[in-house]
């Protein structure tokens, strides 16, 4: 069946990772986008490491698919360009600092006026709204801002942000989400709508039980490593080969389960392990028994026997582990070709529907690949005015696509 969002054009004028996380969301189903970029540097995320003969590994991730169309924000014929675009189009999704867009006569009560169903997606470090406004903020800030980052590590050790997009991936499925929630609701009353993104409060609703928490009973969480702090035994171990593997015994029956697995039913009725709350009184204790438990084995073997009591349990995976994994292959990993990384494997869309198989993910775009086609198929410019817009540095065309 068609992907559905077919039909739904989009204007990518955000950079970076959250905005074109978003993007890629809606083209994952179907939707058309087009990326809006600076005719001479493109996206700054072009520019990331790592890279594969000069292919951005992050950027092919986020923007397969797409058409690449350059123009020049700076100019005011370039933002009138983007204006004439938004016309057209269903959705626009940005990630400037709040207020510019509107200092370039783009603010949505420009837009909307032309294009009354028209959904406007924003992204930003702390919101259009608030005393935080026009602070800047990439994802690091978002995953300190919202308390992520202080309860993730080690005891010892200082707060810790994970060493890639975490708060930006995260943002961006929220403005997904919202952009179609909006164009659910254009279909009953024809107007669009402003969807207001800040990178840190999708991370913040995740950490929603450590503030509730510390507003009900005024307990600050700390860091515990590995563990969850309210279930015991849960934590990640090695094996004799080397490999690693996760344990969640985050019930009782689970708990009760893994004892069977490590051959001790004793500990059903012993005293420090047969509630959950003598285990986390006595967590180090048995959190001893089961790393020299699971030491003692290669993982498979582990992995082996956990399984075949029911015991939630995974190998903590590298990305060679995943790539030839059965599951992933079938269910998740598709192939980016059309690059020159490939074929290659990248995860696909984050969800699936029983009546859509999902996109093809074919080539990345040059900057200003599509320029000319989108320009001439939407606005209607001609050759002769696309060199004129070229000529004067407003756009920018790749040459071999031009024609």
């Amino acid at each position: 069946m068609a992907p559905p969002l077919q039909g739904i054009t989009v204007l990518e004028l955000g950079t970076m990772y959250a905005a074109p996380t978003a993007g890629r969301m809606l083209r994952d189903f179907g939707a058309r986008v087009v990326k809006v970029e600076d005719p001479r540097v493109g996206d700054y995320a072009r520019h990331w490491t790592p890279q594969h003969e000069g292919l951005s590994i992050g950027f092919a991730r986020l923007n397969a698919g797409k058409e690449s169309v350059g123009i020049d924000l700076r100019r005011s014929e370039g933002r009138d360009l983007v204006r004439r675009l938004a016309a057209r189009v269903d959705v626009v999704i940005e990630s400037f600092r709040p207020g510019r867009m509107e200092e370039w006569g783009l603010g949505y009560d420009v837009l909307s006026a032309e294009n009354p169903g028209l959904v406007l997606t924003r992204v930003s470090g702390f919101g259009q709204t608030g005393p935080y406004r026009e602070r800047p903020g990439f994802g690091t800030v978002a995953e300190t801002a919202s308390g992520y980052a202080f309860v993730n590590g080690w005891p010892e050790g200082p707060p810790t942000s994970p060493p890639f997009g975490f708060a930006d991936s995260i943002a961006g499925l929220a403005a997904a989400f919202g952009t179609t929630t909006s164009l659910l609701r254009r279909t009953a009353t024809g107007r669009g709508d402003v969807v207001d993104v800040a990178l840190y409060e999708p991370l913040m609703f995740i950490m929603g039980d450590v503030i509730l928490n510390y507003s009900a009973t005024g307990y600050v969480q700390q860091r515990v490593g590995n563990g969850s702090g309210s279930a015991s035994p849960r934590g990640i171990y090695q094996a004799s080969d080397g490999h690693w593997l996760a344990i969640a015994a985050s019930n009782q029956s689970i708990a009760m389960r893994l004892f069977d697995a490590m051959d001790h039913p004793e500990f059903r009725e012993d005293p420090r392990f047969a509630t959950n709350q003598a285990r986390l009184e006595h967590n180090d204790e048995l959190q001893q028994i089961v790393t020299a438990w699971v030491a003692a084995r290669p993982r498979a073997e582990v992995l082996a026997d956990l399984d075949a009591h029911e015991v939630v349990a995974a190998p903590v995976n590298d990305a060679a582990d995943i790539v030839v994994d059965p599951h992933f292959r079938e269910r998740t990993l598709v192939e980016l070709a059309g690059t020159v990384l490939g074929p290659a494997l990248v995860p696909g869309p984050v969800l699936h529907l029983d009546s859509y198989a999902g996109p093809v993910y074919d080539g990345v775009p040059e900057i200003g690949e599509h320029t000319a086609p989108v320009l001439g198929e939407l606005l209607g410019i001609s050759g002769q005015e696309l060199a004129a817009l070229d000529q004067a540095e407003v756009v920018g065309s790749n040459p071999a696509h031009a024609a």
